[in-house]
C-alpha cells in the first residue's frame, strides 16, 4: 500500500512538472486526491 501511495506521489510531481498554469496544477492535485482516496477504500 506504502508503495502504491509513493508511486502516485512521484507521479504527480512528474506530472506538475508538466502543468503551465495554476489552473492545471489545481485539477492534478485533484485527481491525485482522489486517486488516493479510490487507494484507501480498497
Amino acid at each position: 500500500m506504502n508503495t502504491l501511495i509513493r508511486m502516485m506521489l512521484i507521479a504527480s510531481v512528474l506530472s506538475l512538472t508538466a502543468c503551465n498554469t495554476v489552473r492545471g496544477i489545481g485539477q492534478d492535485i485533484e485527481k491525485l486526491g482522489s486517486t488516493i482516496e479510490g487507494a484507501a477504500k480498497k
